[in-house]
């Protein structure tokens, strides 16, 4: 059924069942509110490896901008892959306004090797009892992010799942695209 995977626009709210179009197997990876690095490991029995593709000041894309309703100039993007024995399952790619990054959030420079993820649900947990708002996306080789990976010499297939979801770190807004790779669901059969 080609239609089934058809969604209204780009990125769609994970509330309005637009989850329900993705194929089964990455309904429950697209519409799960936790950390999905911790998700991960616990369903493979082991810590992950982040490789950094790309941690620097950057202008936001349109499709960012839009999001932003254009009022972010400056931001920092970190890009990486979650990896389980160098074989890399997610790609990550998170805009980090200026302003989020500054005073008690300054921390969030200096990550590293260190999943973006420690840092938010440690916080998050702290200052927020809501669920941030998740989109969902399937992406194809037009889509910026699946272009931005594909330069990495990342093996990607088409059509990708995402999902992205608006963080707050002690009130800041910190967006993170989350592309689920084939082989995660490969890496997950073999456990």
């Amino acid at each position: 059924m080609a239609h089934r995977n058809r969604l209204r626009s780009a990125w769609n709210r994970v509330g309005s069942g637009e989850v329900h179009r993705a194929p089964r197997k990455w309904q429950p990876w697209l519409a799960d509110t936790g950390s999905l690095t911790q998700k991960i490991e616990q369903a493979i029995g082991q810590k992950l490896q982040v490789q950094v593709l790309r941690d620097c000041p950057q202008t936001l894309n349109s499709d960012e901008s839009r999001y932003f309703h254009f009022r972010i100039r400056r931001c920092r993007v970190r890009e990486v892959l979650l990896c389980a024995n160098d074989i890399p399952l997610v790609m990550a790619h998170s805009v980090i306004p200026t302003a989020s990054s500054s005073g008690s959030n300054h921390q969030i420079l200096r990550l590293g090797k260190k999943p973006l993820g420690a840092v938010l649900f440690n916080q998050t947990r702290k200052h927020t009892k809501s669920k941030p708002p998740r989109d969902i996306a399937r992406l194809d080789k037009g889509s910026e992010l699946w272009k931005r990976y594909a330069k990495n010499n990342v093996a990607l297939g088409s059509p990708l799942w995402a999902r992205r979801t608006l963080y707050r770190l002690k009130g800041h807004p910190i967006l993170v695209n989350e592309i689920f790779l084939p082989a995660l669901l490969s890496y997950l059969k073999t456990k």
